[in-house]
Parts: structure tokens; sequence; C-alpha cells
């Protein structure tokens, strides 16, 4: 399997989508341990830079970065791999659902384990911002702007594209100001 890198891509990402609820969010710390410590596709820092674009584009964060990564180590081909091996296990698995939730939805204990679930998706969503921002919050200017970006996005409840589009101008205003200095993966 390891000389064939369109079934490495699928059956990594069809690893991942079968073994991580909650969606795109909770399923990054596993795509992160899988293509930058297992494969090797990625750095850490390329890693973050695939998430931020995966992040400003419509469509599923990690539907978005399977084809990023996808691409990079198989081209158009493994970007549809990828994708397709992110999806499937999804895909089956709502449609065998959804042939049978409505006879089930009312249960306490089918809605009990719902509840649990939510809370076990919560704390992958929260154990990956930690893990992203041990790699983001390297300078001071980070932490001010990444709060400025937080008080706008909950308290003022600012559209996610304008907050993107906010960083892009923030981070190009730093690095003209640094004099272009700002070295590859550094945050401004």
């Amino acid at each position: 399997m390891k000389n064939n890198k369109y079934l490495q891509l699928f059956t990594t990402f069809f690893k991942i989508g079968a073994t991580t609820f909650g969606g795109g969010y909770a399923m990054l710390p596993l795509i992160k341990r899988e293509v930058v410590a297992g494969q090797g596709w990625l750095g850490d820092e390329e890693f973050l830079d695939v998430l931020a674009v995966a992040q400003s584009l419509p469509g599923a964060v990690a539907v978005n970065t399977a084809i990023f990564i996808g691409h990079k180590v198989g081209g158009a081909s493994g970007a549809i791999i990828a994708m397709l091996g992110a999806v499937l296990p999804s895909f089956l698995v709502i449609l065998a659902i959804a042939m049978f939730f409505a006879h089930f939805a009312e249960n306490k204990i089918v809605a009990a384990a719902f509840g649990g679930i939510r809370l076990a998706v919560a704390a992958l969503i929260a154990a990956a911002v930690l893990k992203l921002g041990r790699t983001v919050f390297k300078q001071k200017q980070s932490i001010i702007l990444w709060g400025i970006f937080f008080i706008l996005a909950v308290v003022f409840k600012l559209h996610a594209m304008l907050l993107i589009a906010a960083g892009a101008a923030a981070g190009l205003l730093l690095h003209s100001r640094q004099g272009g200095k700002t070295n590859k993966g550094d945050t401004p």
C-alpha cells in the first residue's frame, strides 16, 4: 500500500471519516495526526496554511482540507480520491440512519446517547482549538489579534467571511510594516 499513493490517500481519509464523529472541526486533530505525523505529507506550518484556505472556502472544512492534501499528494486525481475517502463513510452512515431514524428518534435511550455524543464532540473541537493555538500564538501581536477577532465573532457576531478578510488584511498590514520580514509560518 505504501507504493500506491492513491490507495493510501483513500484509506487514510476513509479511516478519518469513519472514526470521527462531530463533523469537520472534530476531524482536524485526526487529519493533522495522520497527514503530518503519520504520512509526512505536510509540515505543521503547511497544515495551518491549508486550514486557513479550507476554512475560507465554501463547504465542509474537513472535505476542503482532504481535497487540498489530496491535490498536493496526487494532483487532481488525488484530490478526488481523498475527498471520496473523507465523505464516503459519512454518506453510508447517514443513509443507514435515515432509513431507521424515524423509528428511533423519540426513544429516550437514543436521545441520551446523542446528548453524550454532543459533549464528546464539543471536547474534540476544544482540543483542536488548543492544539492549533499552540502553533499560532507565537507572538504578542498574534494573541492581541486573536482577541480582537474573537470579540468580533462572539460579541458582534461578525460574519466568518468578514473575519477572514479582516485577518488577511491585518496580516498583510503587519507584514508590510515589518518590511516583509515575516518568515513562513510566523503569524502576524
